[in-house]
């Protein structure tokens, strides 16, 4: 695999962020995109993007193969709950290796979860999606969603090795189309892809992110 740029990369948090001011919209309003509810929260944050992000998603969802559909899982993660999923398995982490410095726990973590200060779902920018056939059913992408690399041996990385052929086939149509549409993946998630936010400037060399962090 070539060399990933994590989240919490110094790069990362030195984009600076011109808010473009876009609001965040529900994806659900128009009945495009098949909404799986297992990341829904009281307040229904989860099914919302920022809108420039959502109409890449509904291009990317047009240039599928017949018969495949996106099915979104979670976009918007308020930052109160960020910083509580990522002291969660930083804190998992530490218990693990004990021995390791803060620096070390904050960089493995963020394989997994983005630092608070610097996460792309909490700017609205960001998506946890998969593929479903034309029925809604859920495709095999080699893990489930959500699954940490310690869990899934690695796997959950986008270019893993090991993974069914079937599985690398859906990982791949799921990429074409999302870069297609401009958005950028977190190599070490398969199901993490964003536009607009401080990973996606650096990725894509655009000198300003578009969104920053946002409370509802």
């Amino acid at each position: 695999m070539d060399e990933i740029t994590l989240m919490s990369d110094p790069r990362v948090a030195a984009i600076p962020v011109q808010d473009c001011g876009e609001p965040l919209v529900d994806v659900r309003l128009d009945g495009s995109l098949l909404v799986d509810p297992r990341k829904q929260d009281p307040a229904d944050a989860f099914a919302h993007l920022r809108r420039g992000v959502l109409e890449r998603l509904l291009k990317a969802q047009a240039a599928l193969p017949p018969g495949l559909r996106l099915l979104f899982v979670e976009g918007y993660r308020p930052p109160a709950l960020q910083r509580s999923y990522f002291e969660e398995y930083a804190d998992e982490l530490r218990a693990e290796h004990p021995d390791w410095p803060e620096d070390r726990i904050r960089t493995a973590a963020s394989r997994y979860v983005s630092p608070p200060e610097i996460a792309p779902h909490s700017a609205g920018a960001a998506v946890d999606l998969t593929l479903a056939d034309a029925d809604g059913r859920e495709l095999d992408l080699g893990t489930r969603m959500n699954a940490s690399p310690e869990e899934s041996a690695g796997a959950c990385y986008t270019e893993a090795p090991g993974i069914s052929p079937e599985a690398r086939a859906h990982r791949r149509t799921l990429g074409a189309a999302l870069t297609g549409a401009g958005l950028v993946n977190y190599p070490t998630e398969w199901w993490h892809w964003s536009y607009g936010d401080r990973y996606w400037a650096l990725q894509t060399g655009n000198p300003t992110a578009l969104y920053g962090p946002k409370d509802r």
